[in-house]
């Protein structure tokens, strides 16, 4: 399924991606490791169990994000984005451990034409996760330059 165009889009539109994940162990160590994270948080089952609150490992917050973002992309900017601009107050107001399975929307919060390209406006997108109970645990907004409807010669 292809994205949007930036003409499509709209101030307020929100999308409920259909795509849901669950988090698996594997995930998690394979980042950690692949990031070069050797953070205990995310890797050692023994220290997360007798020495920190959560009784257990916590998945990787880029992981997290990464997850959050890639979701998104199928349903607004698969072929139509030119580049990603940034992301910005990115938070993970509650953890996310192994076997959360992880729900995402995203709201268009902002549009704007590009000053430098005509071809391409700049979006901005609010991103937000919740895991199986429905808690919000990670959010971002993310700007992006999108192509617009190209015209007919």
């Amino acid at each position: 399924m292809p994205g949007l165009y930036f003409d499509d889009l709209v101030v307020g539109q929100t999308f409920q991606h259909p795509i849901r994940r669950t988090i698996t162990e594997a995930d998690n160590v394979w980042f950690s490791a692949l990031t070069h994270n050797p953070a205990l948080l995310h890797l050692d089952e023994e220290y997360c169990r007798t020495e920190t609150e959560y009784g257990q490992r916590l998945v990787n917050s880029a992981f997290t994000l990464g997850l959050m973002v890639g979701i998104s992309v199928g349903d607004t900017t698969l072929g139509t984005a030119v580049a990603n601009l940034g992301w910005d107050e990115v938070r993970f107001p509650k953890p996310i451990f192994h076997g959360d399975t992880i729900r995402v929307e995203s709201e268009v919060i902002d549009l704007r034409p590009s000053k430098s390209r005509p071809t391409a406006g700049i979006v901005t997108f609010m991103h937000r996760a919740y895991n199986q109970r429905g808690e919000l645990v990670a959010h971002c907004k993310r700007s992006g330059l999108q192509l617009k409807r190209p015209v007919a010669p």
